[in-house]
C-alpha cells in the first residue's frame, strides 16, 4: 500500500459507536433489547438516547447472566473510563484467575453488544444510567459490598480534618483539600505502601476492618470511639459519613480483598449434572413418557366428561372454589395440585371455559368435541404445545397473593410472563444431557439462577420455582420419561436427535483471550437450545410449528396403546377393559355400568341403577344383550343377563305424567301396592281411576320417589309416549384459549429488523449529512453538518434549489411536514418538478416518492464528503 490507513478514531459517545456498527451489530442490539425498536427510532442518536433510559437499562441488566452482571458491577466501581486491565484486576484479583481472564472478553463483548458498555479497551465506559443503578450508595448498596471512594467519602469533610488524616497517614501536608485527597487515594491504591501502613495497625483494629471488608461497608460508632477505632479514623482507614456512622473507603476495601470487587466470581455457568443413577435406555424413556402422555389424555377427557353437563360455578372474583377443586381431585383420584394442573391445562388448550351465562359455570368448549375426534397423538400435541406457550402457572394455586387471598385455579393472578421461557430453557438443558440421563434436580435451578440472577437473595426466586414446576409438569404430561427428555418431546421443541451417550449439543465455544477478541458481528453463534451471550430468547424454539408438531405426533403414535373393541365380562357382574377402548364402546359402557377402578385395566360394575340408566337413555333389553355379546371376548354371564331382563321387565311398567303428576298402570294390583306403601305418603297420591293415580309431587320427584320404593317407572310425554332421557352435553359458546402475557416487547423477526435498521440508517443520514452553508451561516455552524434543525427557506428559494438539483443530479436535505403535521428531515435526489410536486429518490425511505412543494419547509444542498468519509 502506498499510504497508511488512518486508525479509526475512538467514539466520543454511544451514538458514535452505534454509528460505527454494521447492520449485523445493530440487529444483535435490537434483538437482545427489543424495547428499543418499538417504535422504530428516527436515527442512531435517538436509538442511543433510548438505550440509556432507566426503564430500558433496568430491563437489559435483568437479562444479563451472572458473570456479565458482575462485570458491569465491577465497571460501576472502577474509574470512568476504565482500561481493560483495571477491569480484569477487579474481577480476577491481584493473584489473577485464568478462568476469569478467559471469560472476561466474552462478558465485555456481551455488554458492548447490548449497548451497556462502549469505548475501546483502553477507555471502557459503562452507560451513565447503568453506572447510577450499580454504583454503591448508602441508599442502594452495591452487590459488590464496596463503599464510596475516598474522594466521595471526604466530600463534606473540613479541610483541616483532611490535613490531619493525611499527616497521620504519614503523608506530607498540602495546601488544598483536592491534592490532599489525591495523595491519600494514591497511598491507598499503592499496594506496597498500603501494606506497610496496615502492618502498623494493631490486630484489634485490623479485626474491625475485616468485619467491613466484604460489606456492608458501613458501621456504627459512639461519640467517644475506642482507641482501636480512633486509630483507624485518624489514619483515614475509616471515614465518617454521618453522625455515628463510619464507612470503609473503597480503595482500602479493595486492598484488603486482594483487588477483587466480588467475594466470589462466577465466570463459568454451573453444569447441569446427570443424576448418579445409570442412564435409561432411550426406549425405556420414550415408553415411560408415552405412558404418561396417555394418562394425560385420559385425565383431561375424564375431567371434561365429569363437567359435560355443566361444571362448577365461577367464583364472583373468578376461578374455581377450593371446594370444587377438592371435588375435582376426588373425581380424578389425584392430589389437588395435580387436579389444578389438569384444569389449567384444559383451559390453556381452549377445551374449557366459562359459559358466560347469568349463573356462570365452567363447561367444555366446542373445540373439545373437535379435539376428541383427532388421533391420540395429535390430541397430546395440542395439550403439550398449549403448556409450552402458556404463561399461567398452576403451581401458584393455593398460595396467598399480595392481598392475602387464596390464588384460585382458573382465576386471575396466575399469569407469570417468564413461564414459557423457563419451560423451554429447562427442556433445552435436559436435551444437553447424555441420552436417557435425568438431571440432578437442584442443578437445573442453579443453572437458571446463573443465566438470570434473581434481584434479591431472599428466599427462592420465581425462575427457580418455575424450573422445579417445569420438571414435574413435563413428567406428568409425558414430555419427559424417568426424568429424561423423550424423543417426541425433543421433536416438539425442534431439537435434533442426540447421538447415543453424547450430549445433545456441542459445548459452547471457549471464551477468547484479550488479544483474540472478535467483533460482535463475527461472534460464533451458540448452538440451538443453549444460552446466547445476549440472553436466552424463547424465539429460538417454535413448538407450534407444524413440522415440529407433526414430527412429535409421528414419534409418539406407535408408543400409545391401540384402542380395543372388546371387554371381558365376569360372573360377578363386572367387565374388565384390558386397555383403552374405542370411543363408542367406552361411551356406551359409561352409561351401562359404573367405573369401579382404574389403572392398567379399567373395571366396570353393572348394577340395577346403571342398567336402568341405559334403558332411560332409549336402549332396550335386546339392544343391551346384543351389545354385550358383540363386544365381549367371554360369554355373557347368566347373572348379568338376568339383571338386564329383570330391570327391563319392570322398566316402563309405570307411567308418570303431569297432573301435577300422575301414575298410570294397566295392573291395578301394582297401584294398590303403591298406595299401601307408607313411603308413598310424601308423594301425595290418590286414585283417579282404577289404573290412574294423581300426585302432588312433580314428575321428576315422583319418578325418584317410586324408584326409591323399588319400582322402575318411565316418564311419559303429553302424547302418552315414553320419554327417552339422555344426558345433554353442555357447551360454552365458541371460546379462544387465553392469550399468554408477554414478558416485555416481542423479539422482532428478521423482516422487521431489516426494515428498522434501514429506516434508522436513513434517518441518521438525514440528520448527519453535511450540507453547504448558506449566506449568513458564518463558518458553517449547524448548517455545516446535520444538527437536527430543519432547514427553512422561502417557497421561491425552495423551488429554485429543487429545479437546480434536477439539472445537476445533486442530493438535497429537506424539511418536510406530512398531512398529519409531523415534521421530518429527509435526503432526496430530485428527478423532476411539475404541477407543484417534486418526484425524487428518497434516501431515507430507499424508494422513489412524490412530495408536494408546499409541504417542504426548506432545502439545503449537501456538501461534498471528505475523502475519509466517502
Amino acid at each position: 500500500m502506498s499510504t497508511e490507513e488512518k486508525p479509526a478514531a475512538a467514539p466520543r459517545s454511544l451514538a458514535e459507536e452505534l454509528r460505527g456498527r454494521d447492520d449485523v451489530g445493530l440487529a444483535a442490539l435490537l434483538r437482545s433489547r427489543p424495547d428499543l425498536v418499538t417504535p422504530v427510532p428516527t436515527d442512531l442518536t435517538q436509538l442511543a438516547t433510548r438505550a440509556g433510559t432507566r426503564a430500558s437499562v433496568v430491563r437489559a441488566l435483568e437479562r444479563l447472566d451472572r458473570f456479565a452482571l458482575q462485570t458491569a458491577q465491577a465497571l460501576a466501581v472502577a474509574a470512568d473510563p476504565a482500561p481493560y486491565d483495571e477491569l480484569l484486576g477487579l474481577l480476577a484479583g491481584d493473584e489473577g484467575d485464568p478462568t476469569v481472564s478467559a471469560a472476561l472478553p466474552h462478558a465485555v463483548r456481551t455488554l458492548r453488544e447490548q449497548a451497556l458498555v462502549w469505548g475501546g479497551d483502553d477507555r471502557l465506559r459503562l452507560v451513565r444510567t447503568a453506572r447510577e443503578l450499580l454504583s454503591p450508595s448508602a441508599q442502594h448498596p452495591s452487590p459488590t459490598g464496596l463503599g464510596p471512594t475516598v474522594r466521595e467519602a471526604t466530600a463534606g469533610m473540613s479541610p483541616g480534618r483532611i490535613q490531619e488524616i493525611v499527616t497521620a497517614a504519614g503523608l506530607p501536608s498540602t495546601h488544598d483539600s483536592v491534592s490532599a485527597v489525591a495523595a491519600l487515594t494514591g497511598l491507598f491504591t499503592d499496594r506496597a505502601r498500603m501494606s506497610a501502613l496496615l502492618a502498623e495497625v494493631p490486630p484489634e483494629s485490623a479485626e474491625m476492618l475485616e468485619r467491613l471488608v466484604w460489606g456492608p461497608p458501613y458501621g456504627q460508632v459512639t461519640a467517644d470511639p475506642a482507641p482501636r477505632l480512633r486509630l483507624l479514623l485518624d489514619r483515614g482507614l475509616l471515614l465518617p459519613t454521618a453522625p455515628g456512622t463510619v464507612v470503609l473507603p473503597r480503595e482500602v476495601a479493595l486492598h484488603l480483598r486482594g483487588g477483587r470487587a466480588h467475594r466470589a466470581t462466577d465466570p463459568v455457568p454451573p453444569p447441569v449434572e446427570p443424576a448418579p443413577a445409570p442412564a435409561h435406555r432411550p426406549q425405556v424413556v420414550d415408553a415411560a413418557a408415552a405412558g404418561q402422555a396417555y394418562t394425560a389424555l385420559a385425565a383431561v377427557e375424564e375431567l371434561l366428561k365429569d363437567w359435560d353437563e355443566g361444571g362448577p360455578a365461577v367464583l364472583r372474583s373468578g376461578g374455581l372454589s377450593v371446594r370444587d377443586l377438592k371435588r375435582t381431585a376426588v373425581a380424578l383420584d389425584v392430589p389437588e395440585p395435580v387436579a389444578a394442573f389438569w384444569v389449567e391445562l384444559a383451559y390453556a388448550a381452549g377445551l374449557l371455559a366459562s359459559d358466560g351465562e347469568a349463573d356462570e359455570r365452567y363447561a367444555a368448549t366446542p373445540a373439545y368435541d373437535t379435539w376428541l375426534e383427532r388421533p391420540a397423538a395429535e390430541r397430546w400435541t395440542v395439550l403439550a404445545t398449549a403448556w409450552l406457550a402458556a404463561t399461567r402457572t398452576p403451581g401458584l394455586v393455593g398460595e396467598r397473593d399480595a392481598k392475602d387471598h387464596t390464588v384460585a385455579a382458573l382465576g386471575p393472578g396466575l399469569d407469570r410472563s417468564a413461564a414459557p421461557e423457563v419451560r423451554h430453557r429447562v427442556l433445552a438443558l435436559l436435551a444437553g444431557l447424555p441420552e436417557g440421563a435425568a438431571p440432578v434436580a437442584e442443578s437445573v435451578p442453579a443453572r437458571l439462577r446463573w443465566e438470570r440472577p434473581p434481584r434479591t437473595g431472599d428466599g427462592e426466586d420465581l425462575r427457580s420455582r418455575l424450573a422445579r414446576w417445569t420438571l414435574t409438569e413435563a413428567e406428568t404430561l409425558g414430555i419427559t420419561g424417568r426424568g429424561a427428555l423423550s424423543a417426541h418431546g425433543r421433536a416438539l421443541l425442534g431439537l435434533p436427535a442426540p447421538k447415543p451417550g453424547r450430549p445433545a449439543h456441542p459445548a459452547e465455544p471457549e471464551p477468547r483471550g484479550p488479544g483474540d477478541r472478535l467483533p460482535v458481528h463475527h461472534r460464533p453463534a451458540p448452538p440451538p437450545g443453549l444460552l446466547s451471550p445476549a440472553g436466552f430468547s424463547p424465539a429460538r424454539f417454535s413448538p407450534a410449528e407444524p413440522k415440529n408438531v407433526t414430527a412429535a405426533a409421528r414419534l409418539l403414535a406407535p408408543l400409545l396403546p391401540e384402542p380395543l373393541d372388546h371387554v371381558l365380562l365376569q360372573a360377578d357382574l363386572t367387565a374388565v377393559a384390558p386397555g383403552p377402548l374405542h370411543r363408542p364402546l367406552a361411551d356406551m359402557l359409561d352409561v351401562l355400568a359404573d367405573v369401579e377402578s382404574k389403572g392398567g385395566a379399567t373395571v366396570y360394575r353393572f348394577t340395577p341403577g346403571s342398567v336402568r340408566r341405559a334403558l332411560d337413555a332409549g336402549q332396550t333389553a335386546a339392544d343391551l344383550h346384543a351389545f354385550l355379546a358383540a363386544h365381549s371376548r367371554t360369554p355373557v354371564p347368566q347373572p348379568l343377563a338376568y339383571l338386564i331382563d329383570d330391570v327391563a321387565r319392570r322398566h316402563g311398567h309405570l307411567r308418570v305424567g303431569a297432573a301435577s303428576a300422575y301414575v298410570r298402570c294397566d295392573d291395578e294390583a301394582v297401584l294398590n301396592e303403591i298406595l299401601a306403601d307408607k313411603r308413598a305418603a310424601e308423594l301425595g297420591l290418590r286414585r283417579l281411576a282404577p289404573t290412574v293415580l294423581a300426585a302432588r309431587a312433580d314428575p321428576a320427584g315422583l319418578l325418584e320417589g317410586l324408584r326409591r320404593m323399588g319400582f322402575a317407572p318411565a316418564a311419559e310425554s303429553a302424547e302418552g309416549d315414553v320419554l327417552i332421557t339422555r344426558a345433554h352435553a353442555r357447551r360454552t359458546p365458541p371460546r379462544t384459549p387465553p392469550e399468554p402475557v408477554p414478558e416485555g416487547p416481542p423479539v422482532p423477526d428478521d423482516t422487521l429488523l431489516t426494515a428498522a435498521i434501514r429506516a434508522v440508517r436513513a434517518g441518521d443520514l438525514a440528520a448527519t449529512a453535511p450540507r453547504k452553508p448558506r449566506d449568513g451561516d458564518g463558518d458553517g455552524g449547524a448548517a455545516g453538518r446535520g444538527g437536527g434543525e430543519l432547514p427553512r427557506t422561502g417557497p421561491a428559494e425552495t423551488l429554485a434549489t429543487v429545479q437546480a438539483a434536477v439539472l445537476t443530479g445533486e442530493a438535497l436535505w429537506i424539511g418536510y411536514v406530512n398531512a398529519e403535521g409531523a415534521a421530518s428531515q429527509r435526503v432526496i435526489a430530485p428527478v423532476r418538478v411539475e404541477g407543484g410536486f417534486v418526484t425524487a429518490y428518497d434516501h431515507t425511505a430507499d424508494e422513489v416518492r412524490t412530495y408536494p412543494l408546499h409541504r417542504i419547509t426548506g432545502v439545503a444542498e449537501l456538501a461534498e464528503l471528505p475523502d475519509d468519509e466517502g
